[in-house]
């Protein structure tokens, strides 16, 4: 029987369905928190032993202690530098947050519209270079933004007339849109060099 009935979600609030490596096929896919296997690639983890283990909850924002010593300030998860291919730290505060204020149900409606999002930008648009910029973007813009974006992709694909098999020209085009939208929400999803 499964701890975590949506390993979607971190216990620590990591959005683990918008990562890079939940969608990585092989041996260095990540199950997402307490998914099959979790336990062999992740055997130390405090937050499941507190959270999932000891208290028997989904995430730390249920807990009447959250958030404890084990977070940092919103600002200092902001500040820190993310792996390049995933900004893990820059959703956790907000995460648990809105799940504190709103619950998980509603979380998880909002997290499986962005992963549905990104399943398609993933299936019809990546190149295989782009799904860690587009797992940045499902991370970090606004639902409506993401939404928005594929629309617009999808309408410049069919107006200039890109063959559906240019994968290349159709990932250009959406990243070219997203970082438009990203750069208007004052969103960095593209280190600045």
């Amino acid at each position: 029987m499964p701890l975590k009935t949506h390993p979607t979600i971190g216990c620590c609030g990591l959005d683990c369905g918008l990562c890079p490596r939940f969608y990585t096929a092989g041996h260095s896919r990540c199950p997402g928190c307490a998914g099959p296997n979790f336990f062999n690639k992740h055997p130390s983890c405090s937050f499941i032993t507190c959270c999932v283990k000891k208290k028997n909850l989904e995430v730390c924002a249920e807990c009447s202690e959250f958030p404890c010593s084990k977070f940092k300030s919103d600002e200092e998860y902001q500040q820190l530098q993310g792996s390049s291919s995933y900004p893990s730290s820059k959703k956790v505060i907000p995460n648990l947050n809105f799940i504190k204020k709103h619950g998980i149900k509603k979380f998880i409606e909002q997290q499986r519209n962005r992963i549905k999002l990104l399943e398609t930008m993933i299936k019809n648009f990546d190149d295989g270079r782009s799904r860690s910029f587009f797992c940045k973007a499902a991370t970090l813009l606004e639902l409506t933004s993401l939404t928005s974006s594929l629309d617009k992709a999808t309408q410049k694909i069919k107006t200039d007339k890109i063959k559906q098999n240019d994968v290349k020209k159709k990932a250009q085009i959406l990243k070219e849109i997203i970082k438009k939208t990203a750069f208007k929400e004052g969103v960095e999803l593209v280190k600045k060099k």
